[in-house]
């Protein structure tokens, strides 16, 4: 073990414990992120310059989406992970299905409960289904972020083994080898950085074009996500996939590929301010 390994930081997952109940640390990532998204979507609508004009939403009709992109991230992310990552073990015990606080979560589902919740309200609402998007994606980082770090606190998810790296760290539960802390890497380059991308795209001009930051965040997450599972350990009951790949990896290609195609179809399209509310749709 190099004399250079960092410890880690042993942080109690639990914040805060009232009797039975107990508030932790994921949870908090959780509530958090959505909260912070919300604030920071209320003010990317107020801010008409970004448009090109009034926002096709108004600020009431994405504080009445928070319910649907909430229920959307945590069935999703869960059916994913049953799905995705432990089929078997949920078919043996079905109940665990509903015990979240075991853990559990699958991005990719949760993206996919994001897309179901996006449109279905915007049909609802008559909104555009690629702006509602647009926004959800432009926010989502940030719940990225915090719930990366709730994955470190947790010492869950951690990466493969390092020993000549100076800042690997020896998990609880990982076994005597330092090993990548990878959730660092995806809480920086998943969440901080695809962020900063996105901010700097949504203040060029990006929500004019409806669909094209979806595309930016599809395509940008799957690639990061990609490389930082070159880090990550494989999920134990799966270990590595086709060629070589993990399932990180397999689900991030057709994520990408989706991505490119809202990409394409934005650019093809008029910019918001100069197309008919029709184009918009």
């Amino acid at each position: 073990m190099p004399l250079a390994v960092l410890d880690f930081p042993r942080i109690d997952p639990v914040l805060v414990s009232l009797g039975p109940f107990a508030i932790r640390w994921y949870a908090l990532a959780y509530i958090v992120g959505i909260l912070l998204g919300w604030v920071y979507a209320r003010a990317l609508i107020r801010n008409e310059r970004l448009w090109g004009g009034p926002a096709p939403l108004s600020v009431v009709d994405f504080d009445d989406f928070v319910v649907w992109v909430t229920l959307g991230i945590i069935l999703g992310g869960r059916t994913g992970y049953v799905l995705f990552y432990n089929f078997d073990l949920f078919v043996a015990d079905p109940l665990k299905i509903v015990k979240l606080w075991e853990g559990g979560m699958s991005f990719h589902g949760g993206f996919l409960g994001c897309v179901a919740a996006v449109v279905l309200f915007a049909r609802s609402r008559g909104l555009s289904i690629a702006t509602v998007g647009d926004l959800t994606c432009a926010v989502a980082p940030i719940g990225i972020f915090l719930g990366r770090l709730a994955n470190f606190i947790n010492g869950e998810l951690w990466g493969r083994a390092a020993p000549d790296v100076p800042w690997a760290m020896v998990f609880p539960g990982g076994g005597p080898l330092p090993r990548h802390p990878s959730q660092l890497y995806e809480a920086g380059l998943e969440g901080l950085a695809l962020f900063l991308l996105l901010f700097l795209a949504v203040r060029a001009g990006a929500l004019k074009r409806p669909g094209l930051t979806v595309g930016l965040f599809a395509c940008v997450y799957a690639v990061a996500r990609s490389f930082c599972e070159v880090f990550r350990e494989p999920d134990p009951q799966l270990g590595f996939l086709w060629g070589g790949m993990t399932m990180g990896m397999l689900l991030s290609v057709p994520l990408f590929l989706a991505g490119v195609g809202f990409i394409v179809h934005a650019l093809r399209r008029p910019p918001l301010g100069r197309a008919t509310p029709a184009e918009a749709a």
